[in-house]
């Protein structure tokens, strides 16, 4: 049996309104006790950009603040699991712990968006999560985001933020299907702004 590796807290300030899920912390987040701290993570890059913020040269602590400040809470699905290495792919799915995620929605009853940062974290919590949840908790509004993680190289950087633009813009539609096309338009208005 390996060790378990066990994330970190939820990154939750009062009145968030918005919700951010990962599957796990990887190996070198976990390593750091920071959440996407890979430097090839484009998570932090990417939310700069949205919040219209510069993030470059933040510490760990003041970025957490910089969503917290704009409603915006930060979680994983899992808990803890037996994983080797830092891909979602390699977690043990016998392993698994969630989050508790009726206590965390009980604290944090303004949250009615929740945006998955990459597929595997979606299919975890509706597999693991959703099932369990009491019913007053069911009525969010649920969107999957391409993962900012540097194995879905499938994607620019820029791609990935013109769908990430939907946790500000509810109107953009996010297409992360087989032909993974993302609005020029969009992508063309945050080139602007940056």
């Amino acid at each position: 049996m390996k060790a378990m590796k066990i994330g970190f807290p939820a990154v939750a300030g009062k009145g968030a309104t918005v919700l951010i899920l990962g599957t796990m912390p990887g190996a070198e987040s976990l390593r750091k006790g920071e959440y996407y701290g890979h430097s090839r993570n484009a998570f932090w890059f990417i939310m700069g950009r949205v919040l219209n913020k510069e993030t470059a040269g933040l510490s760990y602590t003041a970025k957490k603040e910089m969503l917290k400040a704009d409603k915006i809470a930060l979680w994983d699905v899992i808990k803890a699991c037996e994983r080797k290495g830092s891909l979602d792919t390699s977690i043990i799915a016998e392993s698994i712990v969630i989050n508790d995620f009726a206590a965390f929605y009980s604290a944090h009853r303004s949250i009615r968006r929740v945006f998955f940062n990459g597929a595997h974290a979606e299919t975890e919590y509706r597999k693991r999560v959703l099932p369990l949840l009491p019913d007053s908790f069911k009525g969010m509004k649920y969107t999957r985001l391409p993962s900012t993680s540097p194995a879905m190289a499938t994607l620019t950087r820029e791609c990935k933020l013109a769908a990430w633009s939907a946790i500000i813009n509810p109107k953009i539609a996010v297409k992360v299907g087989p032909l993974r096309r993302i609005s020029t338009a969009i992508f063309g208005r945050l080139k602007d702004k940056g």
